[in-house]
């Protein structure tokens, strides 16, 4: 596969079918709208001014860049909002590599130069980010070309396939007109998303959170350090950030919003859907340092009278926290706690199984139960979660293992 280097491309002469000089490469396009990789032209710095120069009239393309004397490839440039420039957009600029998880700058970029018929199609295929890239760059103009490539095929290359990468764009407008989204970066583990942005600058953090879907980008900000959580969240406009509060569980949301300046914490609210915000609520009326203030309202109940196949069609059902589906609770007919299923026993026994069947005995703690008696519970009766009841022994909310965890991780 022939590969050429945008460091080698940038400034290259262009001749004509006579070999007199028509210009030099000023930047390289690609309109992700048409295609994600092809090469749409090359913008060159002519004495008449910037023409565009297209694929189908470029006959070979590397350290001089031969072309085709007239015809379509030499239209003049007029700015376009629709392209991404590599050099403008690429060199220097640090990526999300979601197939490593980490943050890198990028140092040069690879083309696939592939000759068809007469004329060469280029694509890129990857960036480089390791030494290759930087010294291929340093020494341009300075070291002869056959004395470069010698130098360079003892440096070990470090490149990202395009596939793995994910563009940072501070530019609000260019973020929407390139139509680049953060696929990958939406495929990875929470975690591993709060890791990468917890690396960026401010700015490529807000780029992240202001692009990424809302239902991501909450799971993610529930991940992140405490400090940067908030910056992040104090940096967005009031209703992106009450889409992704909105997405958050509600413990979590109240733990987020009760970190926040007063003032901060109620234009969040304010734009937060109406259920919500009732949850958020009341949840910040409770002592952060208790069991109310850990808990979280989103949690699964049934009547103790019903059957496997009623807990089924509540899961079913449910959009709350992976884990707070790993207990299923049951409730009497005057709504007071009265025991818990295990999912695993669920998932085992017929849809007919009577709950009242295979009902345990339900962990349970006051509202006001602290901090250090919560986590002894946890510790004591090994516990997935813990439900929190009222003065009337009625459910108000579970604890799930990993608050607990989260907890701890603070101290």
């Amino acid at each position: 596969m022939p590969i050429v280097a945008l460091s080698e491309l940038l400034g290259a002469t262009v001749r004509d079918d006579s070999g007199a000089a028509r210009g030099r490469v000023r930047e390289i396009a690609v309109s992700p709208q048409e295609h994600p990789t092809r090469v749409a032209f090359f913008i060159v710095r002519t004495p008449a001014g910037e023409r565009i120069l297209r694929p189908d009239a470029i006959r070979s393309a590397g350290g001089t860049v031969r072309a085709t004397s007239e015809g379509a490839g030499w239209e003049p440039y007029n700015v376009s909002d629709g392209v991404l420039l590599l050099k403008r957009d690429l060199l220097d600029q640090q990526i999300i590599d979601v197939h490593g998880r980490k943050v890198v700058r990028v140092n040069d970029v690879e083309l696939d130069a592939t000759p068809i018929n007469n004329h060469v199609t280029l694509a890129v295929l990857a960036v480089d980010v390791g030494a290759r890239g930087a010294i291929r760059r340093l020494v341009k103009g300075v070291v002869p070309s056959f004395t470069l490539h010698a130098l360079l095929e003892r440096i070990p290359p470090r490149v990202i396939p395009w596939q793995y990468v994910d563009l940072l764009e501070t530019d609000p407008a260019r973020r929407v007109k390139l139509k680049i989204v953060y696929e990958g970066l939406s495929k990875l583990h929470p975690a591993d998303i709060a890791n990468i942005i917890e690396d960026l600058p401010p700015a490529e953090r807000e780029a992240v959170f202001e692009t990424i879907d809302e239902e991501v980008a909450a799971e993610a900000l529930e991940e992140l350090d405490p400090k940067v959580q908030v910056s992040l969240v104090e940096s967005l406009d009031s209703d992106r950030a009450a889409d992704i509060v909105n997405e958050m569980d509600p413990d979590a949301a109240a733990d987020l919003l009760e970190k926040l300046p007063e003032d901060r914490s109620g234009e969040i609210l304010q734009e937060m859907e109406p259920e919500e915000r009732i949850e958020v609520t009341q949840l910040l009326e409770f002592g952060k340092h208790t069991a109310a203030g850990r808990m979280t309202t989103e949690f699964i109940s049934v009547p103790d009278n019903g059957t496997v196949a009623d807990a089924i069609e509540a899961l079913r059902g449910f959009e709350g926290s992976r884990e707070a589906v790993a207990t299923i609770y049951l409730f009497s007919v005057a709504y007071k706690l009265t025991g818990a299923v295990p999912l695993v026993k669920i998932a085992v026994s017929l849809a007919s199984t009577r709950l009242s069947d295979l009902r345990e005995d339900a962990a349970k703690c006051l509202p006001d139960t602290p901090d250090d008696e919560v986590s002894e519970l946890f510790d004591k009766y090994n516990l997935v979660t813990l439900a929190v009841v009222d003065e009337h022994e009625r459910l108000a909310g579970i604890i799930t293992a990993d608050d607990v965890i989260a907890m701890l991780r603070q101290r």
